[in-house]
């Protein structure tokens, strides 16, 4: 097992969001994080991330106990993140911020590098001189998700991995992330489309006001989507 996540409890100030949530992923498979828009997932990635301290439960990466330690610790032992908002450098141009921390830690054999993202996404290679505050919300999503893998992850997360995003655009992102499944890259993705979710993930987790309270595969989901939906109705 690449992550395993027991019993996290994380918040803010005074407010617990996440009640006792645990998950697992293993090595080169896909889990998504399904919801209601306020319901624990993002706090969840950012508990793993170290990007907020949890206050009780345990993370395990690759076979050591990341809980409490910092982000770039975190990233450093493995995890590439695609946060909400993109988080692109806006003063760097394209090919900056792919390089900015790009590394080969893991020692991957055939490691991410410039050409290979620039093959991902022929658009970031044509705009590869531009700021980052040049590019469009669609542009600056591949551009976040190539700085992720210029850091050639053992995992890569992604929150909000097509919000606010055209439909061809969306539709090149899960292209993309369908690539990356098929190279073996173990993922974690949120996103409101069900529907390619469900055509990407191979395990999914629902989340409910802080608690997982339905977890399962694809097949599962559609055979019990009378129980699911209901948390997942606005």
């Amino acid at each position: 097992m690449l992550l395993t996540v027991d019993e996290l409890v994380a918040g803010y100030g005074n407010s617990q969001v996440l009640k006792g949530v645990s998950l697992r992923v293993d090595r080169g498979e896909v889990v998504t994080l399904i919801g209601r828009n306020g319901m624990g997932k993002s706090t969840a990635l950012k508990a793993i991330m170290g990007i907020i301290r949890p206050r009780a439960g345990r993370i395990g990466f690759n076979g050591s106990i990341i809980s409490g330690l910092p982000e770039y610790k975190v990233a450093r032992a493995g995890i590439g993140l695609v946060p909400e908002g993109r988080g692109i450098f806006p003063n760097l141009t394209v090919e900056e911020n792919l390089t900015a921390a790009a590394n080969n830690r893991h020692r991957r054999a055939s490691p991410w590098t410039l050409p290979s993202v620039y093959s991902m996404f022929p658009r970031l290679e044509e705009r590869r001189r531009n700021l980052g505050s040049d590019l469009s919300g669609g542009e600056q999503q591949m551009l976040a998700i190539g700085r992720a893998l210029m850091l050639n992850p053992l995992l890569m997360i992604l929150d909000e991995a097509t919000e606010g995003l055209a439909p061809l655009i969306r539709k090149e992102i899960w292209s993309s992330l369908e690539a990356l499944r098929r190279q073996g890259l173990a993922l974690i993705v949120v996103d409101k489309n069900i529907g390619a979710l469900m055509g990407l993930g191979d395990r999914h987790y629902v989340f409910e006001k802080g608690d997982v309270v339905w977890s399962g595969t694809t097949a599962k989901f559609h055979s019990e989507q009378n129980v699911v939906t209901k948390y997942l109705a606005v």
